[in-house]
């Protein structure tokens, strides 16, 4: 993909999967760019415009993973607390919950603008526990399909690093990361968790 002169393959891209989106762009574009400072900041928004354009588009119709919304109701029902964070800004995740419904369902939303640094820094994991009330990290389980999310989990210490398949990681990759589980799916999340006890 080439935008204003800058040019990323997918396998440049994998590394980055799960990461703040804002920071990939700048460091591609840091990389590439001959540009002083401020022509690399003002570089790096005029893609980032482009991105949340495309990504908003694109996130329209793209249905959730399969068994995924029932299986965050059967944690709830079953007394978990639920929490998401992610890589995206807050503008372009919003929609996409509002659009699902799903905010119902969650006792902490985290995207990459509400902390200083995303994964693989571990605080998007602890400003959700923050707002959710969680106090130990003891309590926590992370859950993510990227190698980026279980090391942002292993950095914030919690009890439980689960990595799934169901997204863009695969086996290989998540299994070189520091995990407690590796499921299929984030269906099989109830299943893994039981009731809670």
């Amino acid at each position: 993909m080439a935008r204003r002169y800058i040019t990323v393959g997918a396998a440049d891209i994998g590394p980055w999967r799960g990461a703040a989106k804002r920071a990939v762009i700048r460091h591609f574009v840091d990389q590439q760019s001959k540009l002083n400072e401020a022509g690399r900041q003002t570089l790096s928004s005029g893609i980032y415009r482009d991105f949340v354009e495309q990504v908003t588009e694109a996130y329209k119709t793209v249905p959730p993973i399969a068994g995924a919304e029932e299986a965050i109701r059967k944690l709830r029902e079953s007394g978990y607390l639920v929490a998401t964070t992610t890589g995206f800004d807050r503008e372009i995740v919003m929609p996409i919950f509002h659009r699902l419904g799903w905010e119902k369902y969650f006792a902490a939303m985290v995207a990459s603008d509400d902390v200083t640094e995303g994964r693989p820094a571990p605080y998007m994991l602890f400003h959700a526990m923050e707002t959710a009330g969680v106090k130990s990290v003891a309590e926590v389980m992370a859950v993510g399909d990227t190698p980026l999310d279980l090391q942002a989990a292993s950095n914030a210490g919690v009890h439980g690093m689960v990595g799934v398949l169901s997204g863009v990681g695969t086996a290989e990759q998540l299994r070189r990361e520091p995990h407690t589980d590796i499921i299929q799916s984030v269906a099989d999340l109830p299943a893994l968790l039981g009731p809670k006890g």
